[in-house]
């Protein structure tokens, strides 16, 4: 067990900013454990002595969840960082949770397989980061989110208990207890390895490119493609201001689509969808070749060199809503984010056939730190209150950590409780991170 002193933060942009500002995070002690019994041995430890345990993986969230204060302890887990298993017969991975999900993926590609959870910060997330912070991919629409992959894990309780995965596909031996966990954000112990379902790699990809001439044309084409049944690898709608910031010379909303699969049935799938986009301008597959050649392009990491200058910022808000309601939480929030930021942009992604994630992105400058906070925050206090106020949900899959602290309690409302008597049963020395899904 390695025990050492340094700052911890993740990639929270406001965390980035105050700390070029000249405040940043305290140092605290990081423990980085060797074995499963070593992460035992701590929780069972701070647990008798009330010290408080943050978990941190590849430490690259963007919510503050993974920031420890001043006297905490930060558990560092990239040191449980191998494949433990790929069973290509029975389609599984067996995992630890500090493998970057990037080298996960590389490997399976290497046997003609594939995880299909592909989130722009896959190059620098850890898997188990991806399953506390109960993530979603770009290929979403075809294999679900991380929940859908979820088989089983390994999990350190705070009394040092620790639980592994239970056997087989499929249980009806008591509720599935370690979905629990997914979103949980190191609130109710410390995920140690994770077992997920994988998939062949698509013979075949047929990606395309649409034109809208305006954005409720483009959500009705996608909502129809979902409700259709049809499990598209991609789909993505960007509004006309992302369409333009995508290189799209032409005014309008720009679709990309991709259907997978066995040749046969690509072709079949992805002449449906073309059906569907008929009257749309084809831009042919060099729009799906552009997406798939940037998909990384705009991860978190990539976005710290944005908030280099004194006064920037930038950050992203994923939010989600029902088909009926996501043109006018499109618009209000759209409207919320250009009353403080210079930029606002947004993309539809995580399609269902009930609603659909919109994603923002927006960015300023400011003239001092103090002022570039102000408007940072103006931006996210204006997005929330939208969404609680038109019942859209505060998250679809970056989590809650600090920046959505306030907010999260109105989302649950009376699941609060429920979840605060689960965090008090599991934890009753109340030592795991106190800002997991809102705090206590």
């Amino acid at each position: 067990m390695q025990i050492t002193r340094r700052p911890v933060r993740d990639l929270w942009p406001l965390g980035v900013m105050r700390e070029r500002a000249g405040a940043p995070p305290p140092e605290v002690l990081v423990v980085r454990p060797e074995t499963y019994d070593q992460v035992a041995e701590l929780l069972r430890w701070a647990s008798s002595e009330k010290v408080t345990i943050v978990p941190v993986g590849a430490a690259t969230g963007v919510c503050g969840g993974a920031t420890p204060d001043q006297g905490e302890v930060a558990l560092d887990l990239t040191g449980f960082d191998r494949v433990l298993e790929i069973d290509e017969h029975n389609l599984t991975c067996h995992v630890q949770a500090g493998v970057l999900g990037l080298r996960l993926e590389e490997q399976l590609l290497e046997r003609g397989l594939t995880l299909g959870h592909y989130p722009s910060s896959l190059p620098v997330s850890s898997v188990g980061g991806l399953v506390v912070t109960r993530s979603s991919g770009q290929e979403s629409s075809r294999h679900g989110s991380i929940e859908d992959m979820l088989l089983g894990l390994t999990v350190a309780l705070p009394d040092g208990t620790i639980a592994h995965p239970r056997p087989g596909p499929r249980s009806a031996v008591g509720p599935a207890l370690h979905e629990l966990f997914v979103g949980s954000e190191g609130a109710l112990g410390v995920v140690l390895d994770v077992v997920l379902r994988v998939h062949r790699k698509p013979a075949a990809v047929m990606g395309g490119g649409w034109l809208f001439p305006d954005l409720r044309a483009g959500l009705e084409a996608a909502r129809e493609i979902i409700q259709r049944d049809l499990r598209p690898l991609v789909l993505r709608l960007y509004d006309a201001d992302d369409t333009a910031f995508q290189g799209v010379a032409q005014p309008g909303c720009l679709l990309v689509c991709a259907a997978a699969g066995e040749p046969a049935v690509a072709v079949a799938e992805a002449e449906v969808i073309a059906g569907i986009c008929a009257a749309a301008t084809d831009l042919g597959p060099t729009a799906f070749e552009h997406w798939r050649d940037h998909r990384f392009g705009l991860s978190a990491e990539r976005m710290l060199q944005f908030l280099e200058p004194a006064g920037s910022f930038v950050d992203t808000i994923e939010v989600a809503a029902p088909w009926t309601a996501i043109e006018q939480v499109h618009a209000e929030v759209k409207a919320a984010l250009q009353a403080a930021a210079d930029l606002a942009l947004c993309h539809f992604s995580h399609a269902y056939g009930q609603g659909v994630c919109a994603y923002f992105t927006f960015g300023g400058s400011a003239p001092s730190e103090a002022e570039a906070e102000k408007r940072y925050q103006q931006a996210w206090d204006g997005a929330m209150e939208v969404c609680v106020r038109l019942g859209a949900t505060i998250s679809h899959h970056h989590g809650v950590g600090r920046v959505r602290a306030r907010w999260a309690r109105g989302e649950l409302d009376g699941w609060w409780g429920v979840w605060q008597k689960l965090r008090d049963a599991l934890d009753p020395a109340s030592v795991m991170n106190p800002r997991a899904g809102g705090g206590r």
